[in-house]
């Protein structure tokens, strides 16, 4: 980095949060939060940098939610659980809605992959392991229809 960049506490800025978008994307949020603690004594000056790394197109909430979500998916989680990530992260609310909608995911489909990789293909014969399993599922973020999804009717229970 040259001399005149480091007087330039403004530019010194704009390249910390490029280097963090470089490794990946971050939301609007996420950079802000990182910025201020790295920059505390320039903490105004972090809104006008991002309002122009948003501008450039180098920061994106909508790139973020996109690839946080399909993330998420490849690790098993929920709609309800990646939701609640979004959100935390500082997505919009709307945003994160229509980025789950969009993704064009089967979460029933997901919630059996998901239940199959962690007690295999066993079915369940009592009510406590059933109850066991849709605790996991709830966990990990899928609706109740989603989880009533993964066991078959003809499971029968001991209890």
């Amino acid at each position: 980095m040259k001399k005149r960049d480091e007087l330039d506490p403004q530019r010194l800025i704009r390249h910390r949060a490029m280097d963090l978008l470089a490794r990946r994307e971050h939301s609007a949020h996420e950079l802000q939060a990182k910025l201020v603690e790295k920059f505390p004594e320039h903490a105004p000056l972090v809104e006008p940098v991002l309002a122009g790394l948003t501008r450039d197109n180098l920061q994106s909430d909508q790139r973020f939610a996109e690839s946080y979500v399909c993330a998420l998916i490849h690790r098993g989680q929920g709609p309800y659980r990646i939701r609640q990530a979004l959100q935390q992260r500082g997505v919009d609310t709307s945003l994160a809605e229509q980025t789950i909608a969009v993704c064009d995911e089967d979460w029933f489909e997901l919630a059996v992959q998901v239940m199959h990789k962690k007690y295999g293909r066993q079915p369940c014969t009592d009510f406590t392991e059933r109850a066991k399993r849709s605790r996991f599922l709830q966990y990990r973020g899928f609706s109740a229809e989603q989880i009533r999804a993964c066991f078959t009717d003809n499971e029968k229970y001991d209890d």
